[in-house]
């Protein structure tokens, strides 16, 4: 999986940038994220529920 948009806030984790503000570094790949992570824009939503992207979605 390439990203992965949370389904309430449209926010995307995208693997090849990561997401520094959270601790994960560029390249960080989706399944290295913990399970318990939420969204950290709206904080409703839960790995769980991210929609997988491939790079022309995101």
């Amino acid at each position: 999986m390439l990203a992965a948009r949370c389904p309430s806030c449209d926010y995307v984790y995208d693997v090849e940038t990561g997401d520094e503000h959270e601790g994960f570094a560029a390249g960080t790949a989706w399944a290295d994220i913990p399970q318990d992570w939420c969204c950290p824009d709206c904080g409703v939503r839960e790995k769980v529920d991210f929609v997988p992207l491939a790079r022309a979605d995101a």
